[in-house]
């Protein structure tokens, strides 16, 4: 299998980050490739017509895209724990936090569109101040209503990938006044799929 990946992406991280978890890191051959909603990448356009990675070429020759379903898909190749429980209340709660920790990722992106992306001129402080609100309840949900296990299920893998890129490009000081979301981010961050997923790299408009 092939991934289409950005090594700056919290997206693609999330994917990979998972791979690693279920054993299948090895199987995939990993592409970077810079993407930006102003920059065409005709390689991922020509598989993602949305011009985003990440992108998961499959053996048979399926192309995927989006992490969601790229994570599921990978959770169905092997027979260990599962990454998404199959049914119950774990499940959803595992969607439910998987779910927000996209919000705070989009909302994320936002923030530093308005902080610094988008031409001086033209930025919405209105807006940045908006999105950093909807992190910061995103992050006090967490903290006061979400039972944090430490277990690599997919809802935790997204949150950590996420935390990881808002602290990446210092967007919002999460851990700041939330001693559980702290320190859980802490100890997931050592897991070995964390260390060997590191993010780097500048976004190249």
């Amino acid at each position: 299998m092939k991934l289409l990946y950005q090594t700056h992406s919290p997206y693609a991280r999330k994917v990979l980050v998972a791979a690693h978890e279920v054993g299948l890191a090895d199987e995939l051959e990993v592409v970077h490739q810079e993407t930006s909603p102003t920059r065409r990448n005709e390689d991922v356009i020509s598989l993602n017509p949305l011009g985003k990675v990440p992108v998961l070429i499959c053996d048979d020759g399926l192309v995927l895209f989006d992490s969601t379903v790229i994570c599921e898909y990978l959770d169905g190749m092997h027979e260990g724990q599962k990454l998404i429980p199959a049914s119950g209340k774990t499940r959803w709660l595992a969607l439910r936090l998987q779910a927000l920790a996209q919000g705070i990722a989009d909302s994320g992106i936002a923030v530093r569109w308005e902080a610094e992306r988008r031409p001086e001129a033209l930025r919405w402080p209105t807006m940045r101040d908006a999105q950093l609100q909807k992190i910061a309840a995103a992050c006090d949900f967490v903290e006061q209503e979400v039972e944090l296990k430490g277990s690599p299920d997919i809802g935790e893998i997204a949150l950590a990938t996420t935390l990881s890129w808002i602290a990446f490009r210092d967007v919002y000081s999460f851990g700041t006044g939330r001693p559980r979301l702290s320190s859980w981010y802490d100890n997931f961050s050592r897991r070995p799929s964390m260390t060997a997923t590191t993010l780097a790299g500048e976004t190249q408009d």
